[in-house]
């Protein structure tokens, strides 16, 4: 992973209608332990890692890096969107852009955080590097996850196999002024 670049890290905490995206903190451990470890939340991922070698693998505090934001509702953690560039990605058409990743805790689909939370992302990162186009890739057959890459504004760059399964990969052109 490289870093997103020269922004200052952690940001204040970015504020939306209902939710609350910060930095991760020690108090989040146990939802991380949750979300890397939920067959639901893995589903179009891979699949879930075993709890016993996540326990022994996350650190104190996980999630800490630039561009990572723990997305909290209430004062408790439902979520993680990332922004980071992937040096080794599978398509080309990615090489060098921004990646938009996104988990959530099952008992938060269907509300909309996702949408808010990556929206409020994609903001602080149009904000500190205006001009610069974000990627998203997701299974083909994930319909929710290719609804809320249509909703953010992503659009169809080309679909790919990767992970055993066709991928999609979506671009976000940057905002203009």
């Amino acid at each position: 992973m490289l870093e997103i670049g020269s922004a200052d890290w952690p940001p204040a905490p970015i504020r939306t209608e209902r939710l609350v995206l910060r930095q991760a903190e020690a108090r989040d451990r146990a939802v991380f332990l949750e979300l890397l470890g939920s067959r639901r939340v893995h589903a179009y991922l891979g699949g879930a890692r075993p709890r016993a070698e996540l326990e022994r693998e996350l650190p104190d505090v996980p999630g800490r890096s630039p561009g990572s934001f723990v997305v909290e509702l209430g004062g408790a953690m439902i979520g993680l969107v990332q922004l980071k560039r992937v040096s080794g990605h599978h398509s080309p058409a990615a090489a060098g852009k921004a990646d938009l990743g996104y988990l959530f805790l099952p008992r938060a689909w269907g509300s909309g955080y996702a949408a808010e939370a990556c929206a409020a992302a994609l903001g602080w990162f149009g904000g500190v590097h205006p001009g610069e186009p974000v990627v998203l890739t997701t299974q083909s057959a994930n319909a929710r996850s290719m609804r809320l890459a249509a909703r953010l504004g992503f659009e169809e760059v080309e679909r790919f196999q990767a992970w055993g399964a066709e991928q999609w990969l979506g671009l976000r052109p940057p905002a203009t002024p």
